[in-house]
């Protein structure tokens, strides 16, 4: 597995892969408007959508909204007031999406739904052709995640776009520091911490909700619908790690807890050190705990003591002045990324579409953000059992106690219930309360 991860290695092939990208085949001027569906209709993929939609206009082309669907009615027709002057189709329900990606005329999907619903509905636009934004993480538990990586496979057979909402990957100062790193300038990663420290991004309360819609609409506090705030959230930085060393960890080892938090099952902070093999130990921190100080950023020391500051300085232990790093395009793994300047929200979009219009190689990043994902989730499963979790266990060890270890409900169960006009049950940890480190737990 980590083999297949590893950044090349030297200039000269870095140069061969350069010379085999493909020329630019469309004209100059040739203006395509791009028939888009969004599966999810909140914040986050409004913005993704908007983002999108200024990625295509700065390009000389136009984008066109033709159907959206949420699982809340009022957020469904609300994006295509928004965004269609309600033109475009809106569905709703937990199997809205069936419905959008079954249009025929849309090309690219749009996707920031709750994590947990993300497996099914990236396979469905995949199956049904279409290039694909989907946001991270992209599941909750390693099923979800094994989901994932079938669909990341059949979109390479494809030849489908699927690009994942890690903007680091397209953002200048990241990728300047990762060709450095690729080509050997900085030397090779030894240590390293991550964090991601900030506060409870909202709480919505129950109210007359029933239990389908509670969840649904209170996410981010539910481990069963985003993994836990490690997994929505720290997978960025994690997957910075992941990046930079070519690699995932192999076992993670931690602890957690909860003290403060109002709603949900998860916990306010985690603490985990993930071993990435040939001695190499990433420290992973992360909390969400109001009135606290924030820190979201990356840190690692390379054998020729090198510090670097992920998109930000790299230099010499004990010296002031910072190393200047420079290059046009990074290449790995087939991903092809013009280094340049602007917002990496937009980038992203730029590169899918670029790909899209056969203007580079088509950006297929779903196996990076789905092992960055189930980084995170080895960590949180062993936050809430106390126990070292190995990567294969979540993989490949199917006598593993973790190895199907899900989150209940599952999408699986909100898809059946809204088929028969049903409800789901609650979580085996409902509102306040969670998982306990040295007891049975099933998630």
């Amino acid at each position: 597995m980590q083999n297949r991860r590893e950044f090349i290695k030297g200039s000269t092939v870095f140069a061969a892969m350069m010379a085999a990208a493909p020329t630019v085949l469309r004209a100059q001027g040739a203006k395509k408007v791009f028939k888009v569906g969004m599966i999810g209709a909140g914040g986050r993929t409004c913005g993704a959508f908007d983002d999108l939609r200024k990625a295509a206009q700065g390009m000389g082309h136009d984008t066109e909204l033709v159907a959206v669907c949420d699982f809340f009615e009022h957020k469904a027709k609300g994006a295509s007031k928004r965004f269609s002057e309600e033109k475009a189709k809106a569905f709703w329900g937990a199997n809205g999406y069936k419905d959008v990606v079954a249009i025929p005329e849309i090309e690219i999907i749009v996707t920031a739904s709750p994590p947990a619903f993300r497996p099914p509905q990236v396979r469905a636009a995949i199956e049904a052709g279409k290039h694909v934004f989907a946001e991270k993480p992209v599941a909750v538990d390693g099923p979800g995640i094994r989901h994932f990586l079938e669909t990341a496979k059949l979109a390479k057979e494809k030849n489908l776009s699927l690009v994942a909402g890690t903007q680091r990957r397209h953002q200048k100062g990241y990728l300047l520091q990762a060709l450095a790193l690729q080509q050997g300038k900085l030397g090779k990663i030894v240590s390293g911490n991550v964090y991601w420290n900030g506060t409870v991004p909202f709480i919505r309360r129950r109210g007359e909700k029933n239990n389908a819609a509670y969840l649904t609409d209170n996410w981010v506090n539910w481990t069963e619908m985003n993994g836990d705030h490690i997994v929505e959230q720290h997978v960025h930085n994690i997957d910075v790690a992941n990046w930079f060393l070519g690699r995932p960890p192999r076992t993670a080892n931690g602890f957690g807890g909860r003290a403060r938090r109002k709603t949900g099952n998860q916990y306010d902070f985690f603490s985990i050190d993930f071993d990435y093999g040939d001695g190499v130990h990433i420290h992973s921190q992360c909390r969400q705990i109001d009135g606290t100080s924030g820190n979201v950023s990356e840190h690692f020391l390379t054998n020729t003591d090198i510090e670097i500051s992920g998109g930000g300085k790299v230099w010499k232990v004990g010296e002031k002045d910072g190393i200047a790093l420079a290059g046009d395009v990074y290449v790995n793994n087939g991903n092809t990324f013009r280094i340049k300047d602007g917002n990496p929200y937009m980038l992203e979009h730029e590169n899918l579409l670029r790909g899209f219009l056969k203007e580079v190689p088509i950006l297929n990043e779903g196996e990076t953000v789905a092992m960055s994902t189930l980084s995170a989730i080895m960590g949180r499963i062993s936050c809430y059992t106390g126990q070292v979790v190995r990567m294969s266990d979540l993989l490949e060890n199917k006598e593993s106690q973790f190895f199907n270890m899900e989150c209940k409900p599952s999408w699986q169960d909100f898809e059946a219930a809204a088929a028969n006009n049903g409800d789901v049950a609650m979580p085996e940890y409902g509102d306040d309360q969670w998982p306990l480190p040295g007891k049975p737990c099933t998630r």
